[in-house]
């Protein structure tokens, strides 16, 4: 699953709008700036998000974004479904996208993308924001594991 540079950068907002939850709005040119999102993108996104529900905005010179709801209610499935319409890394196994495939009847590696499918799923939907921003920033010796390692092209 590679989301793509919407999600990206609604989830890295939204994650500033948790830090921030419950103070004063935040200015749309703090969080492009905060986050390293062009700011005109930003712009679209966050009208998006408010469609959503997601945030809220104030007017005015001491206006910006907050978040609408609880942290606590929104879910990383929910945000990456909305911009990027699926979790599954095939089309052959996705509810939203699904293709069929002349191999469907007989492929053995097809129920590999359908668990993947699932335990993505079921991590990106029981994961909210809070719990997303209570957790530890990933170390860069977490990313490049040697005992993954093995299969570089992760």
């Amino acid at each position: 699953m590679k989301i793509s540079k919407k999600s990206d950068y609604a989830i890295r907002v939204l994650m500033t709008l948790v830090e921030c939850y419950g103070r004063e709005p935040i200015s749309i040119r703090e969080l492009a700036s905060r986050n390293a999102v062009p700011k005109r993108f930003l712009e679209h996104i966050m009208l998006d998000l408010k469609s959503q529900g997601w945030v809220s905005s104030l007017p005015g010179k001491t206006g910006g974004y907050m978040l609408a709801q609880s942290p606590e209610e929104i879910s990383m499935g929910q945000i990456v479904r909305y911009f990027d319409s699926l979790l599954a890394p095939i089309n052959c196994v996705s509810v939203n996208q699904y293709e069929q495939c002349s191999q469907e009847s007989s492929c053995r590696f097809r129920r590999v993308f359908l668990d993947v499918r699932n335990e993505t799923a079921r991590l990106m939907d029981n994961t909210t924001l809070a719990a997303a921003f209570r957790g530890e920033p990933v170390r860069r010796q977490e990313v490049f594991d040697d005992a993954l390692m093995g299969g570089a092209g992760i």
